[in-house]
C-alpha cells in the first residue's frame, strides 16, 4: 500500500470499509465509561460536555461536569440565573468565555425550541456559541445522527491512518472535510459510533506523543505507520504556556470575584498580580469579553445580564 504524502488528496489511500469494523470494535471493548456517554446524560448533557471539553482534558471536566448537571440538569435551569453564575460554576476549566456562550445557548434553546435540545443540525448550528464541530457533535452523539465529527484527536487519527503525515494542519481544512466523509459509514448509527470511536482511538492510542501502536486497531492498516513514520513537515509545533501570561493573570483575577458573594474592589483585584500594565491590560480583556461587570464605585462583579 502506497502511503499519500498530502492532507489534500481527494480520496483515502485505505477502503474506508476496512477500517470501520476494526475501530469500532476497538471502541466497544474499550471505551471509557464517561457520563456524557451514558443514555441519562441526554442531549443536554452531551452539549454540556462538549464545551467543557474543548482544549480540557477528561480528568479536569468530570468534577465540574457533575456538578453543572446537578444544578442545571436542563437549559431552562441555565437559562434563568445571571451569566455570571455560569462563569462562577466554570471554576478553573480554563477558556471561560466558553461558559458564556453555554449560558447564550441555553437561554436561545429556551426561547426557540421550549427548553429541548434540538436535533436538527442546522438549528444547533443556529445556536448562539456553537460552531460546526460542536454542531455535528451533538448532533452524532446526542442523537445518532450521520455527520463528520473533526475535532483534533479525529483529525490526528485521520492524518496518519488514511494521508500517512504525523500531524494534520494547525486549522481544519476542505480537503480534510471531504476526507471525513469520505471515511463516514453510510448508516446513521454505525456513523456516530465510528465518530465515538476515532474521537477515542485518538485520544487513548494515537496520541500527539508517545503513540501505542501495538494497541492499535488499524495498525496493519495506518498509512503513516507503513511508510516508517516520516517525522513532521510543517512548522514547528509548540505548546501553549501559561505561566506569566495574560491568560494567568485573568484566571486569577476571575478566581477572586467568582469567590466573592459581593463586588469587589479594585484594591482585591490589584492585589493578585504586581505588574500593573499587564494586570490592568488582563481586566479590561475581562470586562471586553464580558466576563466581568465594571459598577459605577469602582468595583467589579461578575456579569449580571
Amino acid at each position: 500500500m502506497t502511503a499519500m504524502t498530502s492532507p489534500s488528496a481527494q480520496t483515502p489511500p485505505v477502503a474506508a470499509h476496512s477500517l470501520h469494523t476494526p475501530v469500532i470494535g476497538w471502541f466497544e471493548q474499550h471505551a471509557r465509561d464517561l457520563p456524557w456517554r451514558r443514555p441519562e446524560a441526554g442531549a443536554w448533557g452531551v452539549m454540556v460536555s462538549e464545551f467543557m471539553l474543548q482544549q480540557t482534558p477528561v480528568n479536569r471536566v468530570l468534577p465540574v461536569y457533575e456538578q453543572w448537571l446537578a444544578r442545571w440538569p436542563r437549559p431552562a435551569d441555565l437559562a434563568a440565573e445571571a451569566p455570571g453564575e455560569a462563569v462562577r460554576a466554570w471554576g478553573r476549566l480554563g477558556y471561560p468565555r466558553r461558559a458564556l456562550r453555554l449560558h447564550g445557548a441555553a437561554q436561545a434553546i429556551t426561547e426557540r425550541h421550549g427548553g429541548d435540545v434540538p436535533s436538527e443540525h442546522a438549528q444547533l448550528l443556529a445556536l448562539p456559541g456553537i460552531g460546526e464541530y460542536t454542531a455535528a457533535a451533538v448532533a452524532s452523539f446526542a442523537y445518532g445522527q450521520r455527520h463528520a465529527v473533526l475535532d483534533t484527536n479525529v483529525r490526528r487519527v485521520f492524518a496518519r491512518a488514511a494521508t500517512g503525515v504525523q500531524y494534520p494542519p494547525n486549522a481544519t481544512t476542505a480537503a480534510e472535510r471531504k476526507l471525513a466523509r469520505a471515511l463516514l459509514p453510510e448508516e446513521d448509527e454505525r456513523a456516530a459510533k465510528w465518530a465515538a470511536a476515532t474521537m477515542e482511538l485518538g485520544a487513548l492510542v494515537c496520541t500527539a506523543r508517545n503513540e501505542d501502536c501495538d494497541r492499535c486497531p488499524i495498525a496493519s492498516r495506518c498509512s503513516w505507520r507503513l511508510a516508517g513514520k516520516p517525522a513532521h513537515q510543517g512548522p514547528p509545533r509548540k505548546g501553549q504556556t501559561y505561566a506569566g501570561t495574560d491568560r494567568q493573570v485573568r484566571g486569577r483575577l476571575l478566581a477572586v470575584l467568582r469567590e466573592a458573594v459581593a463586588p469587589v474592589p479594585q484594591a482585591a483585584l490589584d492585589a493578585v498580580w504586581e505588574e500593573p500594565v499587564q494586570r490592568a491590560r488582563a481586566l479590561d480583556g475581562l470586562v471586553s469579553d464580558g466576563l466581568v461587570e465594571p459598577l459605577a464605585d469602582g468595583r467589579y462583579r461578575l456579569p449580571m445580564s
